[in-house]
């Protein structure tokens, strides 16, 4: 049974899922290209943590591994959006959201690496479900094989700064972490930004934001990014970083319904489609169900066994 704490940190955390799955139609509004929206969302990201870590009077102190660790998941961080939102441009919000489910299906591989314990059979098992409703969406959804791939990749970025920040979190405070990782995804937003104007690769999309691209701009800095990112890292010291990217495979589920709200038919999709995503909420939904079935189990047995 859980907490009445534990419900509310699970409470939250789907709130802070809700707010990511409107990330991507965030993405669509604006006029520059993913390159430099991400710019910009990590720059200002870095200025309000900063301003907050002040007000709050904490120390920015770090180990020097520690900052260099950072600034590294930042660089990680900084492609998965710059992927995500590309993967959005090229096909629809729907599409990249679904993509980005396969996070779990990352994470139950890389977590159990990272962290030295043996690769559970449930996660991999949940993490294929999740994996076999972006299949029936490929396979419905063929025309957006670029945006499928382009989000399978964000999903793996996403799986690996996830799983690096669940042991941060456990010595640094998370306000830290997240002002330093957005510190870290400046720097590689501007070098990469360099890079891309020099190639054209950017497809010819401004730099200058348009007055209008300002307000979702400072949204995904503020709302999504300094207030969202710093909470679910927080919540890490609760919950697992597969748990927690599990949940995130409802970002879809609640971006693809605000997004056909926001855009309507030019967002609605195939039957195909809306039968994988229903996998993948399966997945979510069977997670806690299996592992509080197994937990009673095992405790059963302990208790048998001590009589």
């Amino acid at each position: 049974m859980l907490s009445s704490t534990s419900v509310r940190s699970y409470l939250h955390l789907h709130f802070l899922v809700m707010i990511w799955g409107f990330t991507a139609i965030v993405g669509l509004m604006v006029t520059i290209s993913p390159v430099a929206l991400v710019l910009y969302r990590t720059l200002f990201a870095a200025i309000g943590l900063g301003i907050v870590i002040l007000s709050f009077k904490k120390s920015f102190a770090a180990a020097s591994r520690d900052v260099v660790k950072m600034l590294a998941v930042g660089f990680v961080l900084s492609a998965h959006w710059m992927l995500f939102f590309a993967s959005a441009r090229v096909s629809t919000a729907s599409v990249c959201l679904a993509g980005m489910a396969t996070t779990s299906l990352w994470t139950s591989l890389l977590e159990p690496l990272v962290n030295k314990r043996k690769i559970s059979p449930l996660e991999v098992g949940l993490g294929i479900l999740a994996f076999a409703g972006l299949y029936v969406v490929f396979r419905f959804e063929f025309d957006h094989a670029l945006g499928l791939v382009l989000a399978l990749a964000s999903a793996m970025l996403a799986a690996t700064f996830t799983v690096a920040n669940s042991r941060l979190v456990q010595r640094i405070d998370a306000w830290v972490i997240t002002f330093y990782e957005m510190v870290g995804a400046t720097l590689f937003s501007l070098l990469f930004l360099t890079i891309s104007e020099n190639k054209n690769w950017n497809g010819g999309a401004p730099f200058v934001p348009a007055t209008g691209d300002w307000i979702w701009i400072l949204f995904l800095a503020f709302v999504c990014t300094v207030y969202a990112s710093t909470m679910a890292t927080q919540l890490m010291k609760q919950f697992s970083a597969y748990l927690i990217n599990l949940t995130i495979n409802l970002e879809p589920v609640y971006g693809i319904a605000l997004a056909f709200f926001i855009f309507g038919e030019k967002e609605r999709m195939t039957q195909g489609f809306y039968m994988g995503t229903v996998l993948i909420l399966l997945a979510v939904l069977l997670y806690p169900l299996l592992t509080s079935t197994i937990l009673r189990k095992r405790n059963r047995k302990i208790i048998e066994a001590g009589k």
